[in-house]
């Protein structure tokens, strides 16, 4: 049986009196690809900024490869430790690049900081290869590159410190059609070449349907349904999860009927 990359065991996240994450557990092993459906406040991304770091939260545990992760590291070495853990790819990449910096100074710099004795002109070869890039592309700015390869770069900057786990939040969802297919079928083939666990987070079934093993799906912060993704696309138990189902356009699609089943639920 593989090692679980990551566990989240328990976690709880309250604002006001709104529980956005209300008793949450789930497992991704090492090389696996486990998605977080639901719709806008459902808490999915509450709960991913928890894995990450970036929310802290009131109960719970998160693990990375049976490792606790400590809420606050002490000393500059620890935090970039904690870091290297896991690393986030966000949904529009251009917001989250230095318009100033071309792809090989962003490479660069990630590598500096964490790595400093390696060879960073080696390195850089090889992030750019494995997300499909090349060498032509590392001199350009951010400005100069399309969304797709906007989000490789941002993708090549995230494998650079070489995490356990990689959460990708609404990753493909600002790209064309087309462009996604190109980026999914290369996070598929870097997780077969590494190992690494893909933590997907999207409100698209579709990109669920392609590229996870197993799926929770999340309603006002608790899970309601999970198992292998296959499985509950395909037989949902919950009402809230057909309801999902039953919300993507298609032949003979009846949007009032489906407004009235949700008020209903």
């Amino acid at each position: 049986m593989p090692e679980n990359a990551l566990k989240a065991v328990g976690l709880h996240r309250t604002f006001g009196t709104v529980h956005a994450v209300d008793d949450v557990s789930f497992t991704l092993p090492e090389g696996g690809s486990l998605g977080i459906v639901g719709e806008s406040g459902s808490g999915k991304t509450t709960a991913a900024r928890i894995v990450v770091g970036l929310e802290q939260a009131d109960a719970g545990e998160v693990l990375v490869r049976g490792n606790a992760r400590v809420a606050r590291s002490r000393g500059r070495t620890q935090r970039l430790a904690r870091a290297r853990e896991v690393q986030m790819v966000f949904q529009d990449p251009y917001l989250s690049l230095d318009p100033r910096t071309s792809v090989e100074g962003v490479l660069r710099e990630t590598l500096r900081l964490h790595f400093p004795d390696t060879d960073h002109d080696r390195r850089v070869r090889e992030l750019l290869d494995q997300v499909g890039l090349g060498t032509r592309a590392a001199e350009a700015r951010p400005r100069q590159l399309s969304g797709g390869q906007r989000q490789r770069v941002a993708i090549a900057r995230a494998l650079a410190v070489e995490p356990a786990v990689l959460v990708l939040d609404e990753a493909v969802a600002a790209l064309d059609v087309s462009v996604q297919a190109q980026i999914l079928n290369l996070l598929a083939d870097i997780r077969e070449q590494t190992r690494i666990g893909y933590l997907f987070i999207t409100h698209d079934l579709g990109v669920v349907r392609c590229v996870t093993d197993d799926v929770i799906v999340m309603r006002k912060g608790r899970v309601v349904e999970s198992g292998p993704t296959a499985e509950v696309l395909a037989t949902p138990q919950h009402p809230y999860t057909r309801l999902l189902l039953e919300s993507v356009p298609r032949p003979g699609w009846d949007p009032e009927a489906i407004a009235a089943a949700r008020r209903a639920l």
